[in-house]
């Protein structure tokens, strides 16, 4: 189906009001997208502070009433690897703590242009291991960790899954990917349909790749593109999510069969209508909320929240 009328008219707007991405950089582009940041919602009754997590600035999200540890998310924030960060994912990261009943810690990792490949990977792993370490001085139950992430986020968090399985630990329970990349090299039919006009545009992604990949032999790397790991048996079992409109929908589909493929339990979602990043929308795009209340649901079932038991 088409884009549906609200997700219409937000593209619209953002395509309009959008810069020429042929004319900007990596820099401009993230002082662009801070302009958008919105405020979290007082009503999800979350409790913050920051953290030094091994050198990686990130911020701790739990329920104000929470009273004993509680298992936890480790979240990376989307942005093509050049924008975005703990900021810009703050009202998201409040939502899925309080659906979820778990707490989230969002990790800032370095960006690109002045920080190339692997930086991210790297601060991703490191961040990761902070939480398995630390985490219990933080009300954390590290017994119970899962990793997740938007976009280049979504792809991050897998990529973290697997040198977690191949690097010594922490255990992992859970991947929630929310329209990861999961190949810098091939095409897709829904890259091929949705690179023009629908929010991720083909020439914005060749700005990231082109920022964040310095060695272009590196698109291949396993670290960058995932669906090209040759061994992905023994991961976590994942929930991924993409919408219809999304160049990288096909990725999704992809990476959730090889995972499959591999004896890795996938449940993976197609939400209709709606274009990239629209997981962010909620309140606004009605997908974006019932993403959400799915993914609160399968980080419930993976983590033994209530939000997996049905229990209030």
């Amino acid at each position: 189906m088409p884009l549906n009328a609200t997700s219409a008219a937000i593209l619209s707007h953002l395509n309009a009001s959008a810069p020429d991405m042929s004319a900007i950089g990596p820099v401009e582009f993230r002082a662009y997208s801070a302009q958008m940041v919105q405020p979290a919602d007082p009503a999800d009754r979350i409790v913050t502070h920051d953290v030094d997590a091994g050198g990686v600035p990130a911020r701790i999200y739990r329920r104000a009433e929470a009273g004993a540890a509680e298992p936890v998310l480790v979240f990376y924030h989307g942005g093509g690897y050049i924008a975005c960060g703990i900021d810009s994912h703050d009202r998201l990261c409040h939502r899925l703590a309080r659906l979820a009943g778990c707490a989230i810690v969002s990790v800032d990792y370095r960006l690109a242009p002045e920080h190339v490949f692997p930086a991210a990977v790297d601060d991703a792993l490191t961040a990761l291991r902070w939480v398995a370490a630390h985490g219990a001085d933080h009300g954390l139950d590290t017994s119970r960790i899962a990793v997740g992430g938007d976009s280049a986020g979504g792809t991050l968090a897998t990529v973290t899954a697997i040198r977690a399985r191949d690097e010594g630990g922490p255990a992992i329970r859970h991947q929630l990917l929310f329209y990861p990349g999961a190949d810098m090299v091939g095409e897709t039919a829904s890259a091929r349909e949705f690179g023009q006009g629908y929010f991720l545009d083909k020439d914005f992604s060749e700005l990231c790749i082109s920022a964040y990949i310095a060695d272009p032999a590196d698109r291949a790397h396993p670290w960058a593109s995932p669906l090209r790991t040759p061994d992905l048996s023994g991961l976590p079992p994942a929930t991924i999510m993409t919408p219809e409109c999304d160049p990288l929908r096909d990725e999704g589909d992809h990476y959730a069969q090889a995972l499959r493929g591999a004896g890795v339990p996938v449940d993976y979602t197609v939400y209709p209508g709606v274009f990239h990043g629209f997981v962010s929308m909620f309140g606004v795009v009605a997908e974006a909320d019932q993403a959400l209340n799915d993914a609160a649901a399968a980080l419930g079932t993976a983590l033994g929240t209530a939000a997996g038991t049905g229990r209030e």
